[in-house]
């Protein structure tokens, strides 16, 4: 098995937002349904975006590990247009696309599979079909040092480890069940977390000695957490799909959004903090 331990930069604080009061597009803004495949343009009208005249509030509902490259997106893009603000939502996909499909008032969703994206393109919630962005995998996160020893999956069987892994109803914790099934592992963990963010947590509080997490996670975790990678990993590897929700409030600001995430500024951002390109 492959060891690689990483250090990287602190871990940002999670600020998970709520919906904020969203003020409504002008006349002049609009948003088709331009639906294009994985490499389309995500349903939205390319030309909302393209004028840059937006303004007013962008609601985005977001993966956690999404959190420390979408909030340095968010605060580019009020930079780049005046007059707007980026309110964020970050938790679990599973529980943001429920929120969405009860009728949440949001802009734009980015979901850390295509499952739960599903949820909401099944309920007829979202403006066309979603793009995937960015892709992701997994790593297991250790105390500073490594003490236990970690270099596998297997390893975090062993008694007395107290492990973490993410609910198997988010996309972290179904991938974590794909490279465990990969690996003919069968592992209990002392906790299942509602999403990435909280079961790294565990480990940064000492609380857990290790956790299956998103590589992202482990890099924006920096020294409070070390990283080992195992090949089983290159089976549950995520696809991130974006989308404009078709309700949302401000159609055109979450189109210059979904726009400048994809964009090869947006994608610098991303696979910086760890993402791959799709």
């Amino acid at each position: 098995m492959t060891r690689t331990t990483r250090r990287y930069g602190r871990i940002a604080q999670v600020t998970g937002a709520g919906v904020a009061a969203l003020l409504a597009l002008n006349a002049c803004s609009s948003s088709g349904s331009d639906s294009g495949g994985d490499s389309g343009d995500s349903g939205a009208s390319a030309s909302a975006g393209a004028s840059g005249k937006v303004s007013g509030t962008v609601n985005v509902f977001a993966a956690a590990s999404l959190t420390e490259s979408f909030t340095a997106l968010g605060k580019r893009f009020e930079k780049e247009h005046p007059g707007t603000k980026v309110v964020f939502n970050f938790g679990g996909s599973d529980s943001l696309a429920a929120g969405i499909t009860s009728g949440a008032p949001a802009d734009v969703f980015a979901s850390a599979s295509p499952k739960t994206m599903k949820t909401v393109t099944d309920a007829g919630a979202a403006e066309g079909t979603p793009a995937t962005f960015v892709r992701n995998g997994l790593e297991i996160a250790t105390l500073p040092g490594n003490p236990d020893k970690i270099t596998s999956l297997k390893d975090l069987t062993g008694d007395g480890l107290k492990v973490v892994l993410c609910d198997k109803t988010v996309p972290c914790g179904a991938a974590a069940e794909k490279a465990l099934t990969a690996a003919d592992l069968k592992l209990t963990p002392v906790s299942y977390e509602e999403d990435v963010k909280s079961a790294l947590n565990k480990v940064v509080l000492k609380e857990a000695d290790a956790a299956v997490v998103y590589k992202t996670d482990v890099k924006a975790a920096g020294d409070k957490v070390e990283g080992v990678e195992f090949p089983e990993a290159a089976e549950a590897v995520n696809d991130y799909p974006i989308t404009l929700l078709k309700d949302a409030p401000n159609a055109g600001a979450g189109t210059a959004f979904i726009e400048l995430v994809r964009s090869a500024e947006g994608q610098k951002v991303l696979t910086g903090a760890g993402f791959t390109a799709p």
